[in-house]
């Protein structure tokens, strides 16, 4: 027996307590080797290979071939189907009885035709309890179904969980018999674990990690593993320990039960519905054996997919759910993310979600959930608010490169003021296990201390599904109020928010955004994904303007109300968080294109309906504009032979036009210079083009300036070597920027494709590397306040970077980036490691430099990494990871971007319009050749945006319009519509009318009051 003297050698009884629990070598005399006492084998196992993702009632009618243990099958991607016939010994009567079932794969047993259990060995969960206690009239004998995924918790990645999966790899059941589970052994594991743990994170100079030492070693003592009835003895020493109480001052650890799973990742959508019902099953198994449980879970698609493919399991759901324990948070319709998505596109999320949730559970979540995701724009905070949230949790900062961001509670202010409570859990993780180093880590790791005695621990396997186990909570259950360790307490976010924002008057506030210093490369991997999402949502944007038009203009028409629910619910999807920033694998990208492909194809055809209604029919051309404002654009007509031509025309605000000959104030001039450069003018712009393509001279006539840096070239093409140190997908480092090599192989010079008049156009093409290629045509359009640069590039590269640059005449220490909803400044020096963290950023659909006067704006229509440096604007173009996809972003490439500079500020020389008219272009329809132009909107300030026309969620023949204050000013704007307005409300982004704000509508317009960077919704009744 070892004796209290013995305790000074710390190392050596730890040692002697961990051998005692497992010992890999000799299970016949530790604990872990008596967890499971006599077994049994299977009456018969029978399986079938399914190579598509069918149905219990397809696959229970299948035949099944004998199946024995140890056997291979797959490929990947595929489903194996087990017929489990069992016959339990009667010998077993009182006993606690599990199916032992460990694999490779992801499996879900079947029982009476409904899921009842998820199985993965990755998640700790590797049996399925036929019975806690075995009696007589119970069945004994009845057949079970498990199905089996050919994928692991994360995919089935080659050596690396993020490497592109192997396409034939091969799986395996590695038992399945039926045993005894003794649940006394168990415990007493989990005590000895529990208690060791205690003594390595509290240290033996604390007096609860001596104490908890010498307890371990008594219980040693005490404890035989070939005598059970001295299992008791050990665990009451275990409790007398544990139940020795916390003072009040102790910090309160908010337990929630969580199941982080992305709904597309290192596997496919479809196989995201059946991770989705093998969690949150065996989440339903635990409640009923844990009524204190309670588990958090986000996004409404999941539950969608649940509903639609497990209704049994969701109507236990929907029964949890009113019982409190099983609670949707978040409120959007995935967990999407931070900074890609147009601001419309973030409210419809919240929109939508919501929506959701009432309608199935008949709740408003309070709180927006987004642990994992890689930057949060300035203008969550308001979009939050103004979808009935006031809370956020996330904790994706914590995983910042360079600095350690300084709080863990606190206020965070957006871009307008708008203020929400946000709690970062301090453990920096959305997965723990209920372990004794998740608890200490929670409380060493609060920032907070002082201001906030109340932290959330989230508990449960993640990203790949899994979720909370009994152990988990068995963990948990014994430290919930142990001196020594904080409280813990199974709660839910409203207990925790309330307690927090009861406690916040001491607490900071953040204001702007919230830059993760991490992950910078998902501005730009999978250019294709980004390129679908910009332009889908520019076409469900001008076909809800069209549709609400063509209501108010034809009463046959009818709103299509289903169809843009389904396609936006597609985009919504596609915007979750590793689809979009292009973090996933080939068969994700796949999926998302064809997504993106229905979009296209039932968009195009729902905006050709609502065209074909807005007028009188006929064979004529006119041109529908959906933006705010007049525009004078070139563009594309079909002359009624093969070739298409140009006109100039004039299109009013929110309305159409027939298409009529106009002609340019100054027209565009293309000259070739005696040194081979081509020169091009239009009255606005006058641009020289070198041989290369690059810009000699980018000059704004009006005010005599040039815009190109001396001695520099503009529209340079640059190629950097990208090997981040993580993550390859995701990240760009640093270090890339020493890399840089310009691209210089000219395949064939600048030459002119358009000669002027409407538009001149030179051509080139460049060697970017003897696996790659660029053509590009560079546009100069009459009348148009910048030169477009329509781009093409074959890319067949491996770690590399495509970037081009323009060196401007410009010094200003901040560019200003659009972001959601408005726009923000960022530095363009790095003076500090907070400045230098942001060597690559994100923005919209332009950037900005600009000093006192003058300034040059660079737009795009598809991209959103951006770099600006001292004086040099850089666009990010292309990568080339290899991981999680092996071919992300090879083969055809076509964007436009455009460089614009510009007299005084950005907001006056509506660098914001032309941005927009970039990316919404002018549309085609056919109209009568008497068409009369029309109006339907038009704003009196270029301060504020009509962003969104749309027909009311639950009102048929109302509209919501949104607005929001552009330039950062405050300002009046009046609303002019020519729709036969009755009257117009106040209605927040869920579309709830707000009775006490009417709006006022004369014969001048709606009037409406703007605060800087403000969003504003009304309800239009007619």
């Amino acid at each position: 027996m070892y004796h209290q003297p013995v305790l000074k050698n710390r190392r050596t009884l730890l040692e002697r307590a961990e051998k005692f629990i497992s010992d890999i070598y000799f299970t016949d005399c530790n604990l872990r080797g008596r967890l499971y006492g006599d077994s049994c084998p299977l009456e018969s196992l029978a399986s079938f290979l399914s190579h598509e993702r069918i149905t219990f009632a397809d696959a229970s009618q299948q035949n099944f071939a004998p199946y024995k243990v140890g056997d291979t099958f797959g490929p990947t991607w595929w489903t194996c189907w087990f017929k489990v016939s069992l016959n339990i010994p009667a010998s077993w009567r009182g006993k606690e009885v599990h199916l032992l079932w460990e694999s490779d794969g992801e499996a879900m047993v079947w029982r009476d035709g409904q899921p009842v259990q998820g199985l993965t060995k990755e998640g700790e969960k590797t049996s399925y309890i036929l019975s806690d206690c075995l009696k007589d009239e119970e069945p004994h004998s009845f057949t079970l179904y498990v199905e089996m995924a050919c994928n692991g918790l994360f995919g089935a990645g080659q050596g690396s969980m993020i490497a592109a999966p192997d396409p034939n790899r091969q799986f395996s059941v590695q038992r399945a018999e039926l045993v005894i589970f003794n649940g006394d052994v168990r415990q007493l594991m989990t005590d000895f674990e529990m208690l060791v743990d205690i003594v390595k994170e509290l240290g033996e100079g604390e007096q609860r990690g001596y104490q908890a030492l010498f307890t371990v070693n008594e219980m040693v003592n005490l404890c035989d593993p070939f005598d059970p009835s001295s299992f008791s003895k050990a665990h009451s020493l275990a409790q007398n320990f544990f139940s020795q109480r916390n003072g009040e001052s102790q910090h309160t650890i908010h337990a929630m039960g969580h199941c982080h799973i992305d709904s597309a990742w290192l596997w496919p959508y479809e196989e995201t519905i059946r991770k989705c019902g093998r969690s949150w099953v065996t989440v339903i198994s635990l409640m009923e054996k844990n009524p204190e449980f309670v588990f958090t879970c986000s996004q409404a698609q999941q539950f969608q997919w649940v509903k639609s493919w497990y209704p049994g399991l969701f109507s236990k759901i929907q029964d949890y759910v009113k019982k409190g324990q099983f609670i949707p948070v978040g409120g959007t319709w995935v967990e999407m993310d931070g900074n890609l998505p147009s601001g419309e596109s973030m409210v419809r999320q919240f929109l939508e979600g919501q929506r959701f949730f009432n309608q199935e559970f008949g709740i408003l979540c309070k709180e927006f959930w987004l642990p994992d995701t890689f930057g949060y724009s300035a203008q969550l905070p308001q979009i939050m608010q103004g979808c009935g949230i006031s809370n956020f949790l996330t904790q994706k900062l914590s995983w910042n490169l360079v600095n350690t961001f300084p709080h863990n509670t606190f206020f965070w202010e957006g871009l307008d003021g708008s203020k929400v409570l946000t709690h970062f859990p301090p453990g920096n993780s959305y997965e723990m296990k209920g372990k004794i180093e998740d608890l200490v880590k929670t409380v060493k790791n609060n920032k907070d201390k002082g201001r906030a005695n109340h932290s959330a621990a989230l508990f449960g396997f993640g990203d790949g599904g899994g979720g909370p186990t009994q152990l988990m909570l068995d963990r948990l259950h014994v430290v919930q109020d142990t001196d020594g360790l904080p409280k813990v307490l199974m709660s839910g976010p409203d207990k925790l928010f309330s307690q927090l924002q009861a406690d916040s008057a001491l607490l900071c506030t953040w204001t702007g955004e919230l830059f993760l210093e991490l992950h910078n490369g998902t501005y730009t991997t999978q250019a294709q994904i980004k390129r679908e999402n910009r332009q889908c949502e520019a076409l469900l944007h001008d076909v809800e303007i069209a549709s609400c038009l063509a209501m108010c203009r034809d009463p046959v028409f009818v709103y299509p109300v289903g169809k843009l629910q389904e396609l936006w619910r597609l985009l919504l999807l596609n915007q979750f968080h590793d689809v979009i920033p292009g973090s996933c694998t080939q068969m994700v990208v796949e999926d998302a294109l064809k997504y993106y492909g229905d979009i296209r194809s039932d968009g195009a055809t729902l905006l050709r309906q609502a065209c074909e209604a807005l007028g009188p029919k006929g064979l004529s051309t006119g041109v529908f504009n959906s933006l705010p404002w007049e525009r004078h654009e070139v563009i594309q007509v079909e002359d009624g032979t093969d070739k298409p031509g140009l006109t100039l025309v004039t299109v009013p605000s929110v309305g159409m036009s027939p298409v009529k000959d106009t002609q340019p104030v100054t027209p565009v001039s293309v000259t070739i210079q005696g040194d081979g450069t081509v020169l091009m003018e239009n009255g606005i712009l006058r641009v020289v083009i070198n041989k290369d393509g690059t810009l000699a001279s980018l000059y704004l006539i009006s005010e005599k300036r040039e815009s190109i840096s001396d001695g520099c070239r503009g529209n340079q093409f640059v190629m950097f070597d990208d090997v981040p140190l993580y993550w390859d997908a995701w990240d760009v480092m640093d270090y890339h920027l020493q890399t840089r090599k310009p691209v210089l192989d000219v395949v064939r010079p600048a030459h002119v494709a358009s000669p002027g008049g409407l538009r001149g156009c030179v051509s080139v093409t460049l060697r970017i590397s003897d696996k790659s290629t660029l053509t590009q045509d560079i546009v100069m359009d009459a009348m148009c306040p910048y030169i477009k640069f329509n781009t093409e590039v074959q890319w067949g590269e491996a770690h590399k970077f495509l970037k081009v640059e323009f060196p401007v005449r410009v010094r200003s220490p901040n560019a200003t980036y659009e972001i959601q909803f408005g726009h923000l400044q960022r530095p363009t020096h790095r003076n500090t490691s907070w400045d230098w963290a942001r060597f690559e950023v994100w923005g919209h659909k332009w950037a900005d430099l600009s000093e006192y006067n003058f300034g040059v704006a660079l737009l795009n229509d598809c991209k959103y990494g951006y770099s600006i440096h001292e004086n040099t604007i850089t666009l990010s173009l292309l990568r080339a990871p290899k991981a999680p996809d092996a071919t992300a972003d090879m083969g055809t490439h076509r964007f436009t971007y455009a460089v614009m500079p510009h007299r005084g500020s950005f907001q006056d020389a509506s660098v914001i319009q032309s941005a927009y008219n970039l990316n919404f272009p002018l549309r085609l329809m056919r109209c009568s050749p008497d068409t009369v132009p029309w109006s339907a909107f038009s704003v009196n300030t270029q301060a504020v945006i009509l962003e969104t026309i749309k027909q009311a969620e639950a009102r048929r023949g109302v509209l919501v319009i949104r607005l929001y204050e552009a330039h950062g000013s405050s300002v009046t704007a009046a609303v002019c519509t020519t729709l036969p307005v009755k009257e117009a409300w106040h209605c927040d982004f869920l579309e709830r009318q707000d009775p006490t704000r009417p709006v006022h509508v004369t014969s001048e317009g709606i009037m409406l009051d703007f605060s800087p960077f403000q969003i504003v919704s009304l309800l239009l009744i007619l």
